[in-house]
């Protein structure tokens, strides 16, 4: 198709008895932001590898701007790799590191080069051009290994984890410069990750993966607000996971309680009911009973900055965390022990199979 950059069909990647990547398929739009998203041993890397030419499936097909590349070589591929280690030449300036892949090319000097400040001035770079990679900072040098890969003009650049090395905070930063230069350029970035709030952030469409096999492909507003399964609800953010019981009519029982489900088509029988803690609400004192109210006593409290982060013991046995923003016009924080009524809605809930 006219508006796939990359393509996996029915691909699988074998190293010996062990299935890293388990029958995949997978399309990838030209122009986005796209992240494979999991924990160490999913498959994630392996794939991005598959679609390099690093490794080639044991099965299945990769296309990339819809031509077979299953069997090419990765120099015969329009694509490039970012790695998390940068391999900048330490004995080049940082013109010389951009501008090697394409004096491998065999291009002009005074073309190269030309190409190279650019790149350069892109990642906002240039004034560093005469200096050696030891002279830079981690940060610095993500960007230099970035305008190296940007200057041979790929359809396609792939991340494996390249921020993994920085601080949190410079993380943070170069997270949204990614996301902008993504967007400038229009080139499809394919970026991998085991970080949930990095893909959150840049990505048009994620990949969530577990055992070699995408286990939701969504963006990242459904992935966080319709979790497919319970991995996905778990995975993604801070999630209550509460033991329920399906009954016979389709609600369920929680805490003791019968609740109405928004929406479910479980069959009878044991469950989880997934809720995000910023979605629950505590009924002040004072206020009318509602139908999903739960009687609750706090039991711990945890500053975290932006939010406070409150674990609850509900009557009828059983824990719930809530999440409130730390807002200088809220008042006094909640006192450990204070009893109050907290508001589970049934549409805020996601209901699985045990």
């Amino acid at each position: 198709m006219a508006d796939h950059a990359v393509e996996l069909r029915n691909v699988t990647k074998r190293f010996g008895d062990y299935v890293a990547v388990r029958d995949i398929d997978l399309t990838i739009r030209k122009g986005e932001f796209f992240t494979m998203l999991g924990a160490s041993g999913c498959g994630k890397t392996t794939t991005l590898r598959l679609i390099a030419g690093f490794e080639l499936p044991s099965e299945g097909q990769v296309l990339i701007g819809g031509q077979n590349m299953t069997d090419s070589p990765a120099y015969a591929r329009p694509v490039h790799t970012v790695f998390q280690s940068y391999a900048l030449f330490p004995h080049l300036n940082i013109l010389e590191n951009v501008a090697f892949p394409l004096r491998v090319r065999r291009l002009p000097k005074a073309e190269r080069n030309e190409r190279a400040r650019a790149a350069l001035d892109l990642v906002q770079m240039q004034q560093f051009a005469d200096r050696k990679p030891s002279q830079l900072s981690g940060g610095q040098q993500q960007r230099v290994a970035l305008a190296r890969a940007l200057v041979n003009e790929p359809e396609v650049l792939l991340l494996d984890e390249p921020l993994g090395a920085l601080d949190l905070k410079l993380r943070k930063e170069m997270q949204l410069e990614l996301k902008e230069i993504q967007r400038r350029l229009g080139i499809t970035f394919v970026f991998v990750t085991h970080d949930q709030e990095e893909a959150l952030t840049m990505s048009d469409r994620i990949a969530l993966m577990q055992g070699g096999r995408v286990e939701q492909l969504a963006d990242p507003v459904t992935l966080y607000d319709r979790p497919e399964s319970r991995y996905v609800a778990e995975f993604i953010g801070e999630t209550n996971l509460l033991p329920a019981a399906i009954l016979p009519d389709g609600s369920a029982r929680l805490f003791g309680k019968r609740i109405v489900l928004a929406q479910t088509r479980l069959a009878e029988g044991p469950a989880t009911l997934a809720i995000r803690p910023e979605t629950i609400r505590r009924l002040a004192p004072g206020v009318a009973a509602i139908a999903d109210a739960f009687t609750a006593t706090l039991r711990d409290r945890v500053f975290i900055g932006t939010d406070l982060r409150l674990v609850y013991d509900v009557d009828g046995g059983g824990e719930v965390v809530v999440r409130i923003q730390n807002r200088s016009d809220a008042g006094p924080p909640p006192e450990l022990g204070e009893k109050v009524r907290l508001v589970l809605r049934s549409e805020d809930m996601r209901a699985f199979s045990n």
